[in-house]
């Protein structure tokens, strides 16, 4: 692919260079050819991307005063968003395609042109599966399964019956989709527990990436839901019928319990723990090791956006702080015993 081509597709504008020059990926700065694209956003990183081997440097606009000689420099004004968005737009595709002999594919099964299904993979009866799909190696995929197109499922992930998902999802290795959830009716006799039924379903919307060893439980007896465009890490669980929206991003060992919500955009840090049934606003940052509490809601109402949400139950920085302080204060002078 040209630069001119890329710009053509991701916008920003070419400040200098050569439009026809060729573009084959992107790299650090230290291992960056001339064929290949850095970005800086700040001084300190354009500089060292100015001065690196590579050919192409994505830079905000007026983020220095001149421009060495024999660079393309392209100006837009998120250097780091055009940097990925240009790595997927350069990635190579993988190799691979049609059915493994190894597989087993359900009769009734129905897989859309140029889906590749790894060895040892499992489709199940009356699953769909949409074009360009790739299924990795030992993974299983349920009966009724629906996966849209372009999804990737990563070797031995582990997508339940009956579980749905959009266009352009990612599963990595391990993770699993649509299990059931931890509910149980106690028998005040006995003490015995007998399963609430777990017979609803778990939607997956476009776009969502889900790490290795995650779990996302079906809905008790309506749904899961993770809506568009969010971002799950690794050894991450979200309990049955919780409601994740867009663009959230739940970061490693994060666990959001059963009838729970997100809201557009939330942040919920390393180790976060939600409660059952409590409700966590649009926007909201929630810092690592942060808690909500069952039943309750968190919102940035009242406070600035980009406000950072510390401790159990969770509330601002600042809050946590003078408290923390108040506290030593008191333990100072404890500390010391009667004068």
């Amino acid at each position: 692919m040209t630069l001119g081509e890329l710009i053509e597709k991701l916008g920003g504008a070419l400040a200098q260079g050569d439009p026809d020059w060729t573009v084959e990926g992107v790299n650090a700065c230290e291992h960056a050819s001339p064929f290949e694209v850095v970005f800086g956003d700040s001084a300190a990183a354009i500089s060292e991307a100015l001065a690196c081997s590579a050919g192409i440097v994505v830079l905000p606009p007026g983020g220095t005063a001149s421009y060495p000689h024999g660079k393309c420099i392209v100006e837009t004004d998120q250097p780091r968003l055009w940097f990925a968005r240009a790595a997927k737009l350069l990635s190579k595709p993988m190799i691979g395609s049609g059915i493994h002999h190894a597989a087993v594919v359900a009769p009734d099964a129905v897989l859309a042109v140029g889906v590749v299904v790894g060895a040892g993979a499992v489709i199940g009866s009356h699953a769909q599966i949409g074009e360009g799909t790739r299924i990795g190696a030992g993974a299983v995929v349920g009966d009724r399964v629906r996966i849209g197109e372009l999804c990737h499922i990563y070797p031995r992930a582990v997508l339940y019956p009956g579980t749905t998902l959009g266009d352009r999802v990612m599963v990595h290795a391990g993770a699993v989709l649509g299990a059931d959830g931890f509910g149980y009716v106690r028998d005040n006799a006995t003490g015995a527990y007998t399963q609430f039924p777990q017979q609803g379903t778990l939607v997956i919307e476009d776009d969502v990436e889900i790490g290795a060893n995650s779990t996302v439980d079906r809905g008790a007896l309506a749904e899961t839901r993770i809506r568009r465009g969010t971002k799950i890490d690794n050894l991450v669980h979200v309990g049955h019928n919780c409601d994740i929206g867009e663009d959230v991003i739940l970061v490693a060992l994060t666990g959001v319990s059963g009838s729970s919500t997100v809201g557009k955009g939330a942040v919920l840090a390393g180790q976060v723990g939600i409660g059952d049934h409590a409700h966590v606003g649009p926007g909201v940052i929630l810092g690592g090791q942060s808690g909500v509490f069952n039943g309750k809601t968190v919102t940035n109402d009242g406070l600035k956006p980009g406000t950072v949400l510390y401790g159990t139950p969770a509330r601002p920085l600042r809050q946590v702080l003078r408290e923390q302080a108040t506290l030593a204060r008191l333990a100072k002078r404890s500390s010391k015993g009667p004068e």
